[in-house]
């Protein structure tokens, strides 16, 4: 297939990619839906004559809900038709008047949050990472509490600081024990870390209450997947998470790419599924591969400084997958909506560049990760961007998700 848009080997939106986003300009300060495509957007709300009448509201929405709401036959189906409007001597190619009110330059656009995210739950999937954690606080003898390699860990998190790539993130203040047995403090958040991760968005119709969905057929209601910084306050962290887990420590705020990739373009970068023992409850089984050889980095970059990459890492190191994830979330028949945000965790390989947060990369603060600039950090500071960048490519074909990317802000003064 070829586009009569020019698309670069090296853009993450070729023809065999045509990920989703919302999107608004000046000219035009509705938000709408839109498909990326080289350095363009094609905007669907003024192309809907091509689809079929049942799909035009979805298409004219300003959020994508309505179109992950929709079968997974018919989001192929959606998908088809936008491939051949985009391929040369297509009825939009002939059209000069539409393609000049339908594309859109992506540097003229502003984006938001996809979908209106109902609910989000961040798992903890990486056995990689949850080994490291494992033995900085609890020792190699301990390092995998007994439950992790039987069911997929997760919390439920904030779907309101879901925020979208580019908005700062402001340090929090938080309650922390600066000393093993002192008496607690308040201050700005001192250990400020990312956490290199990936999201799926729910798709498919709701399901009700008391209802499951098996690791079998968990693909129908996985519309796609994103980039996900999921900022965390380690200090105020260690601190509070005893009983119940992650709260304030992750609800300041939470990056997504713009650009949610839909699962038929990850297809051909298809890995095999990273080996489980012992074997799973059988809720939790599925024959079919859904492990992805996507090539994920973080790159810090201190103000008016270079960026410097330090973590290369890949979403096929990830021990229990998507499908599980969702299959888990729901046996106890937790219902689900499209649009709803469940996240994989931190992404960390084996290789000591490949750990997805400073907390690895520094090992606790103890080996310094040396930036371009001749700086180092052991976690982030005041004007500190983050930024995160994934893609598969091969046989010459690229699938990229764009840039998930914040800059971290001083805390803001809080009169006690």
């Amino acid at each position: 297939m070829k586009s009569f848009l020019k698309v670069k080997e090296t853009d993450d939106f070729s023809i065999h990619n045509l990920p989703y986003c919302v999107f608004s300009t000046k000219e035009n300060t509705n938000k709408r839906i839109g498909v990326g495509i080289g350095e363009f957007i094609l905007d669907l709300s003024c192309v809907t004559q091509f689809y079929p009448d049942e799909f035009q509201n979805a298409l004219k929405s300003n959020v994508l809900n309505s179109l992950m709401a929709l079968r997974r036959s018919e989001w192929n189906s959606i998908r088809s038709i936008t491939q051949n409007l985009l391929l040369e001597g297509s009825d939009l190619d002939k059209n000069d008047e539409l393609k000049n009110r339908c594309l859109v330059t992506q540097k003229s656009a502003s984006f938001h949050v996809p979908a209106n995210i109902g609910d989000y739950t961040d798992f903890y999937s990486s056995i990689h990472h949850a080994t490291n954690v494992g033995v900085m606080f609890r020792g190699k003898d301990a390092a995998l509490m007994p439950n992790w390699k039987h069911l997929p860990v997760g919390y439920h998190g904030r779907a309101s600081s879901i925020v979208i790539s580019g908005t700062p993130i402001t340090r929090p203040y938080g309650q922390t024990q600066p000393v093993e047995g002192a008496e607690p403090a308040f201050t700005p958040c001192r250990l400020l870390d990312f956490e290199l991760e990936m999201a799926a968005f729910v798709g498919g119709p709701p399901t009700k209450l008391g209802e499951r969905i098996t690791a079998e057929n968990a693909v129908e209601h996985i519309f796609g997947f994103t980039l996900m910084n999921d900022w965390s306050a380690r200090d105020i962290q260690k601190w509070e998470y005893v009983p119940l887990g992650p709260f304030t420590a992750k609800n300041f705020g939470t990056t997504i790419s713009p650009w949610v990739v839909p699962i038929a373009a990850l297809e051909p970068f298809i890995v095999d599924n990273f080996p489980q023992d012992p074997k799973p409850f059988p809720y939790l089984q599925h024959q079919q591969s859904f492990n992805f050889d996507i090539k994920l980095e973080v790159s810090i970059k201190p103000e008016k400084e270079y960026e410097t990459v330090v973590c290369r890492s890949n979403y096929k190191y990830l021990y229990w997958t998507a499908l599980q994830q969702l299959a888990h979330h729901t046996v106890t028949g937790c219902n689900l909506n499209p649009g709803d945000l469940f996240a994989s965790g931190t992404i960390s390989g084996e290789a000591s560049d490949s750990f997805g947060s400073l907390l690895e990369l520094s090992w606790k603060g103890s080996k310094p990760v040396r930036l371009n600039a001749g700086q180092t950090r052991k976690f982030l500071a005041d004007g500190d961007e983050v930024i995160m960048r994934g893609y598969c490519q091969k046989d010459g074909i690229r699938i990229g998700f764009g840039e998930c990317a914040g800059v971290v802000l001083p805390a803001i003064t809080f009169n006690n």
